[in-house]
């Protein structure tokens, strides 16, 4: 039960970051943003449905259901990051990759200290989301798969913003 009840949540609150971005989206398109990175998109969006699939998959699987209190702990910390990021960010933040060329990249909040915060709280998500129910092969698989996809969207990323 426990298991069923946080996926929700975690999926619930995918849901409100994609109405989120697409609120900013508007607002970005519509003060003269240029979208990129539109052929690898699709991918990870297929990557992220996947791994909810895969959770459930091999949850539903497992002889023995046990949670890890600290990996679920570690998670609330990680929403906290996340939750700053966003506001880094403000209207800027997007699921997608847009650009204002008369608007220097962001260089505030999480952003002073790390280059791609918010790549690193996903791959971080894609990782303990699974290890705290001991979901080892959708860990793994999906870091693996996140890895790739993350290479040719912070390498598209940064060719954009100059970094």
């Amino acid at each position: 039960m426990a298991f069923f009840l946080f996926i929700s949540f975690v999926v619930l609150l995918r849901i409100a970051e994609l109405f989120l971005s697409k609120k900013n989206e508007k607002w970005l398109l519509q003060n003269g943003a240029v979208a990129y990175g539109q052929k690898h998109y699709p991918y990870i969006v297929a990557l992220h449905i996947l791994f909810f699939v895969s959770l459930l998959v091999e949850y539903t699987t497992q002889q023995i259901h046990t949670f890890s209190w600290y990996m679920l702990v570690f998670y609330i910390v990680l929403i906290g990051c996340k939750i700053w990021v966003v506001l880094s960010l403000g209207k800027y933040w997007n699921t997608k990759i847009y650009r204002i060329s008369s608007v220097p990249s962001i260089k505030k909040g999480a952003y002073k200290y790390i280059k791609h915060p918010n790549y690193l709280i996903v791959v971080l998500e894609i990782a303990f989301i699974p290890l705290a129910f001991h979901l080892y092969y959708t860990a793994i698989i999906f870091s693996i798969l996140n890895a790739l996809i993350l290479y040719v969207r912070i390498k598209e990323e940064n060719k954009i913003l100059n970094i």
